[in-house]
């Protein structure tokens, strides 16, 4: 995903110079000296022409007079923009995903030091927020909630398996589990795009409740019940003393098959910033173990099993442990594995 966004973002700034050198050709000689002018709107991505445009998304705005542009507003939201990527000619803008798509403006308005360009330009919403759902581990036939935004006329789908939806807001959707989706990811389409969940379907280890038998060995864990959890409707709560760990495993000491799984993942913040150590299987000397540093909101980490400095045939143990030197207090939710490509 951050190459992705990388390759993304460089083949952005690729065509910005095209575009910049494009336009200085057919205006060599002539500076603007009036008020800004809009010509044209293009969507970032792939440099097509547009009428519209979805909020959370890139737009090449072409024209003259931008430079030294102050204000960009989009339905009267004022828009951040990076100076860096604006000429006389040409602005790269990203829409904010919270610009009003109701009872809006549908204007587009530029404000230079020579004078202000308004444009007729309507903003559709973005495209759908998955937060969460819940439950993970879901069976055929169960109700599962998913949690998120801007949910407008939503299709749900499980790695393609259609999900009767039995009621929908813009931010919760309730469908029915489909046969056979066991081990797919979940997806939300609306008119604005499709967004899809990290986790798969049936590989919690923690989410709300314990599954494959696991649990937490009992002293300073306490499950907070929480809007705010990262997942579903609870959270763990965990205080660890300098250097100490909270361990998590099978009460029957089993180990989890992990064939169908490249890693696992968990949330986690805490309440003030700080680092923790993951250590699996009993190894816990700190070369064995993968550090992870951890701020006041919640963090998604993924560790591939490839990581550790030891071949990972399955999953006895989980600790997360306090590597700070001070006593700490960790939320931690979501716990699972990731499923191999």
């Amino acid at each position: 995903m951050k190459n992705l966004k990388s390759n993304l973002i460089t083949g952005l700034l690729c065509l910005f110079t095209i575009s910049v050198s494009l336009v200085s050709c057919n205006d060599d000689d002539t500076a603007s000296t009036g008020g800004p002018v809009i010509e044209s709107i293009s969507l970032a991505q792939n440099d097509s022409l547009v009428e519209y445009g979805f909020a959370d998304n890139m737009y090449i705005i072409r024209g003259k007079g931008f430079s030294n542009t102050q204000k960009i507003y989009f339905n009267e939201t004022d828009t951040y923009f990076n100076s860096n990527f604006v000429t006389d000619n040409v602005i790269l803008v990203t829409i904010d995903r919270k610009t009003p798509y109701e009872n809006a403006s549908d204007e587009l308005r530029i404000v230079t030091p020579k004078g202000t360009v308004t444009y007729s330009f309507v903003v559709a919403p973005p495209a759908p927020g998955i937060q969460s759902f819940n439950p993970i581990n879901a069976a055929p036939g169960d109700v599962v909630t998913i949690s998120g935004s801007y949910f407008l006329d939503p299709a749900v789908d499980f790695g393609g398996i259609p999900a009767e939806v039995v009621s929908s807001t813009i931010d919760e959707i309730k469908v029915i589990m489909p046969e056979g989706a066991n081990h797919k990811y979940l997806n939300v389409t609306t008119i604005s795009g499709k967004n899809s969940s990290w986790e798969a379907v049936g590989t919690a280890l923690y989410d709300d409740v314990w599954y494959n038998g696991w649990a937490d060995e009992g002293d300073n864990v306490s499950y907070i019940p929480s809007l705010d959890s990262r997942q579903g409707g609870v959270y763990m709560k965990i205080e660890n003393g300098a250097w100490s760990g909270k361990q998590f495993h099978d009460v029957a000491w089993s180990t989890v098959d992990i064939s169908a799984y490249k890693g696992i993942r968990f949330s986690i913040r805490g309440e003030k910033v700080g680092k923790i150590a993951v250590i699996i299987n009993g190894n816990w000397n700190d070369s064995d173990s993968i550090p992870v540093t951890i701020t006041t909101e919640w963090k998604d980490v993924e560790i591939p099993f490839s990581q550790f400095p030891f071949e990972v045939t399955g999953l006895q143990t989980l600790v997360i442990k306090e590597f700070t030197g001070t006593a700490s207090v960790y939320h931690v939710d979501d716990i699972g594995f990731v499923l191999k490509d």
